[in-house]
C-alpha cells in the first residue's frame, strides 16, 4: 500500500519594515505562496526585537532605516539567536557601509526597494535553500570591494566638494530640497505624486553620487557643492 509523502513543513516568514506598501506586497505573496506562512510584521526596530522572542522564524526580511533605529540591530540579533535563519535585507539604502555592516551582522541577502515585490516569493525560497539573493547593484559592488582589496593602494581621490560637483537629475535636486526643508519620505512621495518606493530610489541615487550615508550627510555635502539655493 502506497503511504502519502509527508508535506513539508511551511517557511515561516517575518517582516522588519514601516512601510505599510510593503506589508500589503510582502502579505499577498506569503498568502499566494503555498509552502509558506506569515508569522508576524514589526513596523519599528523595538517591535522587531521584542517579537525574536514569539517562535523561531525561517526567513526574516529587514529593513534598515526603521523609525527608531538601524534594521541591523535585529539582524545581529536574530541571527545570535536563530543562526539557521535566512536574513534578507530590504532596503534603500545601498552604499558600501551599509552593505557590509548588514552582511557582518548576518544577513544572506540584500535587495534593494527598487526590486520588483512580485518576486519576493522565490526570494524567499532562496535563502531558505541556502542562496543568498542580492540586487545586481550590490553583488557588483561586493565584488568591486574585494577586487580592489587585491590590487595596490592608489592614492586617495579628493572627495566630490574638493573641485568636482554631482550631477543630480532634476528630480533628485527636487527630493534633495525638500530633505533639507525636513519633509519625510511619505511626505515627500505625496509631493511629488509619487510612491514611496521612488523617493527612497531617488534617496538612494543621491547618496550615491554625494558619497554619503545619511540625510545630514547629504544636506552638509550638498551645500559644500553649491547644489542647494540659499
Amino acid at each position: 500500500m502506497h503511504t502519502p509523502a509527508t508535506p513539508a513543513p511551511l517557511i515561516r516568514v517575518a517582516l522588519v519594515e514601516d512601510d505599510v506598501e510593503f506589508h500589503s506586497s510582502l502579505r499577498g505573496a506569503v498568502e499566494a505562496a503555498p509552502d509558506m506562512t506569515l508569522l508576524w510584521i514589526a513596523s519599528t526596530r523595538m517591535q522587531g526585537l521584542h517579537a525574536l522572542d514569539d517562535g523561531v522564524v525561517d526567513v526574516l526580511i529587514v529593513d534598515l532605516g526603521l523609525p527608531d533605529g538601524s534594521g541591523i540591530d535585529v539582524i545581529r540579533a536574530a541571527h545570535l539567536k536563530w543562526p539557521r535563519c535566512g536574513i534578507m535585507v530590504n532596503t534603500a539604502f545601498g552604499d558600501e557601509m551599509h552593505v557590509m555592516s548588514s552582511i557582518e551582522a548576518g544577513a544572506a541577502g540584500y535587495l534593494l526597494k527598487d526590486s520588483s515585490a512580485n518576486s519576493i516569493a522565490a526570494e524567499i525560497r532562496s535563502i531558505h535553500h541556502g542562496g543568498s539573493p542580492i540586487s545586481p547593484l550590490i553583488a557588483r559592488q561586493i565584488l568591486m570591494r574585494f577586487q580592489n582589496q587585491e590590487q595596490p593602494v592608489a592614492a586617495p581621490q579628493a572627495p566630490a566638494s574638493a573641485g568636482t560637483r554631482a550631477v543630480l537629475s532634476p528630480r533628485e535636486r527636487e527630493v534633495l530640497a525638500f530633505i533639507t526643508k525636513g519633509f519625510t519620505s511619505d511626505e515627500i512621495a505625496g509631493l511629488m505624486s509619487v510612491s514611496r518606493h521612488t523617493v527612497l530610489t531617488f534617496v538612494r541615487r543621491i547618496y550615491k553620487k554625494l558619497v554619503v550615508s545619511s540625510k545630514a550627510e547629504a544636506i552638509y555635502e550638498a551645500r559644500l557643492q553649491g547644489l542647494l539655493d540659499d
